[in-house]
Parts: C-alpha cells; sequence; structure tokens
C-alpha cells in the first residue's frame, strides 16, 4: 500500500512539473499583403525554481524570409490564481517574405531539463508580392572633403580628409573606387587610403568613415579651388557616382626677394653630391657622379639641382630614383640624380651643381645653399699601371702570357673553340635509337605489371562487405575535401565579399548533406542526431541560425564573420571526419 502511495505522489509530481513549461509561438495575423512585414512572438514561461534552461530556443527554417530584426527580453509576472512567480521570455522576429502563396512555418524547440519543447507548426498565406521601387542609395551617402589650414604659401602643403557619411550604416562600404582631385594648378599626393574604424554616432546622427587622407600642394598664388574629390555606390543591380564638396584656399604669394637660383622648392632641404669608384679615375673612362637633394616639404614636384657643363668632363642625363613618404610638413626623403662624367683630361678637376635655394616656411625667410662642389683626380692610362701593386702586375703579365705565348706542356695558344666542319649525324642517330629502345622496354614492363595485378585480383575472392560498410565506401568516394571550402570561405572573409561568403557556405552544406544522402537540412538534423549524437545535431541547427541572423543583419563586422567562420570550421571538421 505504501509502495502504491509514493507511486501515486511522483506520478502527481511529474505531470505538475510538465505544465510548469509553456512554449508558444503565433504570427501577428494569418494572410498578409504583398511584402507586409510578418511579425512573430515567442513565449517561453517557466513555472518553478528547479528548471534550467540548458540551450538557447531554437529557431525554425526561415530561409523563405527575409530577417528584418529581431529582439528579446525576459519578465516576471505574478500568477493570481496560483499566486507563483512565473519567468517569461519573449522573443519578437520581423520577417520580410521572399515568395508568394501558403508558407509553413516550422516548430521552436527548446532544450529544458534535459528535455525537449516544440511548438506546433502553422501556415501563413502571402499574396502577390509587389516589386519595389529600387531606392537610389546615392541619395543616402555623402562625401565631405576637410581641409583646416586653407591659407598657405605657394608650394606649401595642406591635409584633406576625405569622410564618408551615411544614416545606414551598411551604404558605407559599398563606397569604391575614389578618385583624388586632378588639376593643373595643384599637385596632390595620397598619404593613406585605409579606411578608419566607423564612427557611428557622427554629425546629424549620421554613420562617418575616414576614406582618404591626401597632400594638397598648390602651385600658383591666389584663391584656388580644390576640385571634389568623386566615389561610387556599388550595389548589385546599380551603380551611381557621388562626389564631394569644393574648398577654396586662400594661396599666399611668396615674399619678395627671391634668390636667382630659387625656383620652386618651398620646405627645409639639403643638397650633397659625392662619388665613391672602386678604382682610380682614369682620363677618358666613365666615372659615377650622385647628386642628393634630401628634406621635407614639395620634394616630388620640385626641380633639384643640376650638374654644370664643363669643359674638363662630358656629362650625360642623370637617372632619377626616388625615396619619398608623407611627412609631418610635407613630403619627406631623398632623391637621387645619378650622373655618368668622362673626364676629358688627366688631372684635377671639379665638378659643380648649380645654385639651390628655397623657400622656408617655417621661418618665412629665403635659404641660399649655394653650389656644391666636388674634387675629382683623373689619371692617364700609364699613371693607371704604373699605380699598380706588384700582385696585380704579376697578375695581368700572366693573363697575357697565357693567352698570347704557346707552352708546350699547356699547349694554351688560344681559349677559343674551334667550330668543327662536319655534323656527325650517325651519332644522334644511334642516341635516338638507343632512347626509343628504353622507353618501349619501358611500357612492355609496365603492361606485364599491370596484367600480372588483375590476374592477381581476380584469383582472390573479394569478400562481400555489409550495407553499412558499402555505404561507407560509397561515401568515401563521394567525400568532398571540406578544407578547400574553409580556405575559400576565409578569402572571402578577408576581401570583405560577404554575400558571397554565405553564398559559399550554402554551397557547402548542401556538398555535406549529398555526401551523406540527405537532401534536406532537416533530415540531416535527424541523421546527425542518430550518428552523431544529438550535441553535434543541436550545435548544426544553432549554427543555421547564426548564418542565418549574421546574413540577413544590417551590419556585417569582421569579428563577428571570424566568430560564425570558426564555427564552421569546427562543426563540419566533426562532420566530415
Amino acid at each position: 500500500m505504501t509502495q502504491k502511495f509514493i507511486y501515486a505522489i511522483l506520478t502527481l509530481i511529474s505531470v505538475i512539473s510538465y505544465g510548469q513549461v509553456q512554449l508558444s509561438m503565433k504570427p501577428d495575423k494569418t494572410d498578409y499583403n504583398g511584402r507586409e512585414i510578418v511579425n512573430l512572438t515567442i513565449v517561453l514561461e517557466l513555472n518553478g525554481n528547479n528548471l534550467e534552461q540548458k540551450s538557447k530556443i531554437m529557431l525554425p527554417d526561415l530561409s523563405k524570409f527575409n530577417m528584418i530584426g529581431s529582439g528579446s527580453f525576459n519578465q516576471i509576472v505574478n500568477d493570481s490564481e496560483t499566486n507563483t512567480a512565473i519567468d517569461q521570455y519573449i522573443t519578437r522576429i520581423a520577417l520580410e517574405p521572399k515568395q508568394k502563396g501558403k508558407i509553413r512555418i516550422g516548430s521552436v524547440l527548446v532544450n529544458i531539463n534535459n528535455k525537449i519543447y516544440k511548438t506546433e507548426p502553422f501556415d501563413i498565406f502571402i499574396k502577390d508580392i509587389e516589386k519595389k521601387p529600387i531606392a537610389n542609395i546615392a541619395n543616402d551617402v555623402y562625401l565631405n572633403m576637410e581641409i583646416e589650414d586653407r591659407e598657405v604659401y605657394q608650394d606649401q602643403p595642406t591635409i584633406a580628409v576625405l569622410r564618408v557619411y551615411s544614416r545606414n550604416i551598411d551604404n558605407l562600404r559599398k563606397v569604391k573606387n575614389i578618385k583624388l582631385p586632378q588639376q593643373e594648378n595643384l599637385n596632390v599626393h595620397p598619404i593613406s587610403l585605409k579606411r578608419s574604424e566607423i564612427d557611428p554616432s557622427g554629425y546629424a546622427n549620421m554613420a562617418s568613415q575616414v576614406l582618404a587622407v591626401f597632400m594638397v600642394f598648390p602651385n600658383e598664388s591666389g584663391y584656388v579651388e580644390v576640385p571634389s574629390v568623386s566615389a561610387s555606390v556599388n550595389t548589385f543591380s546599380t551603380k551611381n557616382k557621388i562626389a564631394s564638396n569644393k574648398v577654396k584656399l586662400n594661396v599666399k604669394k611668396l615674399p619678395e626677394g627671391s634668390p636667382e637660383s630659387f625656383k620652386d622648392a618651398v620646405g627645409n632641404f639639403k643638397v650633397d653630391i659625392y662619388c665613391s669608384p672602386k678604382e682610380k679615375i682614369e682620363a677618358k673612362k666613365p666615372v659615377n657622379v650622385t647628386v642628393k637633394v634630401s628634406g621635407e616639404g614639395n620634394l616630388a614636384d620640385m626641380s633639384i639641382p643640376k650638374i654644370e657643363e664643363s669643359p674638363d668632363y662630358e656629362v650625360f642625363a642623370p637617372k632619377i630614383t626616388s625615396n619619398v613618404n608623407a611627412g609631418l610638413t610635407g613630403m619627406k626623403g631623398e632623391i637621387l640624380a645619378k650622373y655618368v662624367l668622362i673626364p676629358k683630361k688627366a688631372g684635377d678637376l671639379i665638378v659643380r651643381t648649380e645654385s639651390f635655394a628655397f623657400f622656408n616656411p617655417a621661418e618665412k625667410e629665403y635659404v641660399n645653399l649655394g653650389q656644391e662642389k666636388l674634387g675629382l683626380k683623373a689619371f692617364s692610362h700609364d699613371q693607371v699601371l704604373e699605380a699598380r701593386s706588384t700582385v696585380e702586375k704579376v697578375n695581368d703579365y700572366t693573363n697575357t702570357l697565357l693567352e698570347t705565348v704557346d707552352s708546350p706542356v699547356l699547349k694554351t695558344t688560344s681559349f677559343k673553340v674551334k667550330e668543327k666542319s662536319k655534323f656527325n649525324w650517325n651519332v644522334l642517330f644511334v642516341n635516338i635509337a638507343i632512347l626509343i629502345g628504353l622507353f618501349l622496354a619501358y611500357m612492355l614492363f609496365k603492361y606485364w605489371q599491370k596484367k600480372q595485378l588483375i590476374i592477381k585480383e581476380k584469383s582472390t575472392p573479394k569478400p562481400l562487405g555489409s550495407v553499412a560498410e558499402t555505404e561507407r565506401e560509397i561515401r568515401e568516394s563521394l567525400k568532398t575535401d571540406i578544407s578547400d571550402y574553409f580556405a575559400y570561405l576565409e578569402n572571402l572573409k578577408i576581401s570583405g565579399d560577404y554575400p558571397k561568403f554565405f553564398e559559399t557556405f550554402e554551397e557547402m552544406d548542401a556538398e555535406v548533406r549529398s555526401q551523406y544522402f540527405q537532401s534536406s537540412k532537416q533530415d540531416f538534423k535527424v541523421f546527425l542526431e542518430r550518428h552523431n549524437g544529438s550535441s553535434v545535431a543541436e550545435s548544426y541547427q544553432e549554427l543555421l541560425q547564426k548564418v542565418q541572423i549574421e546574413k540577413y543583419s544590417p551590419i556585417t563586422s569582421e569579428d563577428s564573420l571570424n566568430d560564425l567562420l570558426k564555427d564552421i570550421v569546427k562543426l563540419y571538421s566533426v562532420i566530415s571526419k
């Protein structure tokens, strides 16, 4: 009797605990017009302290919708009838239908105390979908060119910053093909074309991002207008052009009293001339001389001093090389002009550069560096020979002896190979015949070896495996190299091609499902639960939900996509073992 009483009590407790969990999903209505938003409300009620939610709420397959947005919150509601507190977890989802007709929405699942609760599926009806007019995204994207220092000297740089503004953060990544301004009365040099972090609270509650930073060098005085910076806003269907504002600069004329050697150099510079020959300079033979201009300013656009002509030497056009980067007050680095000089006679000679002067805007004065000089001493051919060391003379004498004198032992009268008057064709034909014979022998050996292998396989009966083994062999033959998909998804993530990323994931998922002879995602989930366990099946369902949420999210960050890719690699590596 006692045992029956205990059994009845336990049965009553189980019935009460079963009723402590309520899960429901309801739409706001069942019939929708065109592209009307479908609002789903999911409510999970937990009544009891011993209830523990083991998993997140798992959504059904919503691939026939575009997810507009989602949100959730929880609250505690007091039940007046039972005088108990009920925990409510409410989730709302806004969906945009992709097709018309009757659409079935599946069950929502949740794991409470290792027991699965689910809602009943239901149908909604979508009437004819009206085509939306294509919105002109360019009207919501603005470029702004900012120049703080608008009063500069002629050929003095000023920094320009290009920003993009939009109310929709997703539109910022669609701005491409930035073209900096080009105009005869100014020179433009980019400093950085790397995009900055997005500022979500920019001007007039619009998100903003720095697209480019560049230097502007006006080369004439007066009011100079910097033209607009153009760019394109690329979508899947259209390509719109946008332009920034124009900025006027007040370019001050350089002060009077410039030196005669001043041309167009503005900044702070230094001139050097040097020569580093490996051996003594010989008259009527070329020698390399380098003129280096270093400093910071309009270094990339100014004229550098040349080497003056002289009756003592002949000079040729230089080869210009530059190593210039953006600095604080201009382009910073050095420019090298490498000349080739040929001294016309032996003796001392002086190589002079043209006079060089520049305007220093920091000091507001001209600096005249004058001419730079390089003293050289050219030797005649006889003097070069006499200046050689004993070892060099011995080596030169030995080389001359070996090239010109007959030796009865070495027989080195000539280092030239004598050309044969007639080609021996017989040797060529014999070598070709030997190669053909070796090739035929190799092919006969491979044929014999293959034939023996076939005979051995026929003589040995192959055991018949079970149905599971046969299915496993077929799967192995159809197995996809999943690592190729992982590498491709990583490249798409780095390049920022997010639509292609999700398209490739769907293709990979279909390939893996076909490998296990599963056509739908729901059947594949059941297959995973049966063969790999419930944890892998739940991870697969959660991953599909994450992909759908990230795919239709208005903001896709590189960090969230990186986390998503890690989950994909981890799960599909387990599935494809």
